[in-house]
């Protein structure tokens, strides 16, 4: 009996599932969505950046945003990685498009603040981006205006919105760029 499998032993009962598992030849549920809110890292991160340490004598936080933001480049380049995390984890909940745009307009502001030396790092002290854009993360899922996921487009609206704000995001850094270089002379 050369490739052909037997099917079962004759006379032998067959077997029912364990509960919760689907029978053999039936399509498998779909593994429930968890609407709960953003995850433990981008909530790790948003503390970590934005409301570490208590400033004694009062009830503000601070992170570590403004003083990473110091170190020209290295600054940045955190808060860029802070920001995709934040987004990506509002993508994959399924938060509408324009929650997005809030969520890029938030950096943008922090972007823009950031571009004034010293004065940029205590305005990102009052500011607060990651925590903000987390907690509208959270408040959308939580009030459940998510967009339901299998609305056709969402996925390509959400990148065309992620993909319009780093356009922005790389033009300001060009305009930067060539305003430094401007200033000391090199254009």
């Amino acid at each position: 009996m050369t490739g052909a499998r037997p099917d079962r032993t004759p006379g032998a009962t067959p077997v029912a599932p364990a509960p919760g598992m689907p029978t053999p030849g039936t399509p498998a549920a779909p593994v429930p969505v968890d609407r709960t809110g953003g995850s433990p890292l981008t909530a790790g991160l948003a503390r970590v950046l934005d409301d570490l340490v208590r400033i004694p004598g009062t009830r503000y936080r601070v992170g570590v945003d403004p003083v990473i933001g110091f170190v020209p480049g290295f600054g940045d380049a955190v808060g860029t990685v802070v920001a995709a995390v934040v987004m990506v984890e509002a993508v994959r909940n399924r938060v509408p498009v324009r929650i997005l745009f809030r969520i890029g307009w938030n950096y943008l502001v922090d972007a823009v603040l950031g571009t004034v030396p010293f004065v940029g790092d205590v305005a990102d002290v009052a500011h607060k981006a990651t925590s903000k854009n987390l907690r509208l993360v959270n408040q959308t899922i939580a009030d459940g205006r998510t967009i339901d996921t299998t609305a056709r487009g969402y996925l390509l609206r959400a990148v065309g919105a992620v993909g319009l704000m780093l356009l922005v995001l790389i033009g300001m850094a060009g305009l930067a760029l060539w305003g430094l270089l401007k200033l000391i002379g090199l254009f």
